[in-house]
């Protein structure tokens, strides 16, 4: 969905609960594979979805963005990391695991729960002024479509995420719960 988007392609469904939800729903289906027809797609890239290195850290410095991390709460904390060579968070991100965007049947929560969840973790901060993270730029993805589901446009992604951040040794980071949402930042 996100890296449709980003390219030009707005007119893009997500499939709520996958293919098992189809099925499941009583969907036709086949094992047909189809032969594609050439298209006519103009590809754009829309650069103001991202976020960079310099622009995140001077929107942590200035307080003004929030960082909403994806990654599992133990990954979040430091207490283990099974892909990079450091575990922790970027300081000053918040932890919003992407798991807690759906219910128990892995669907979407509804929109006007997502909106009350969402709207409790990034206040004082407009949708805008939310960035999305995760290990490597792809569960990130997940906060930002439940935010757009939720009915909260215009949140962005720093796509190196957790890896890019350690790609600089010289870069923080924070191990532990990290801060509370509404009270880590003053604006």
């Amino acid at each position: 969905w996100w890296m449709l988007r980003i390219v030009g392609a707005h007119s893009v469904r997500v499939l709520d609960g996958g293919y098992p939800a189809w099925c499941e729903a009583g969907q036709a289906s086949t094992s047909v594979v189809p032969i594609p027809t050439p298209g006519n797609v103009k590809v754009r890239f829309d650069a103001s979805q991202l976020v960079g290195f310099e622009a995140l850290q001077a929107g942590l410095a200035d307080a003004s963005l929030r960082l909403l991390d994806a990654r599992a709460a133990p990954r979040y904390r430091g207490e283990v990391e099974p892909l990079d060579r450091v575990a922790g968070h970027v300081p000053g991100a918040l932890n919003r695991p992407f798991t807690d965007n759906l219910d128990a049947s892995g669907r979407f929560k509804p929109p006007a729960q997502l909106a009350a969840e969402f709207a409790s973790l990034i206040a004082p901060y407009p949708p805008s002024a939310v960035v999305h993270m995760c290990g490597s730029g792809v569960t990130a993805c997940h906060n930002l479509l439940a935010m757009e589901h939720a009915g909260m446009p215009g949140s962005r992604l720093f796509a190196p995420s957790w890896s890019g951040w350690l790609a600089d040794p010289r870069r923080p980071v924070e191990t532990g719960a990290g801060p509370v949402a509404g009270a880590a930042t003053t604006r």
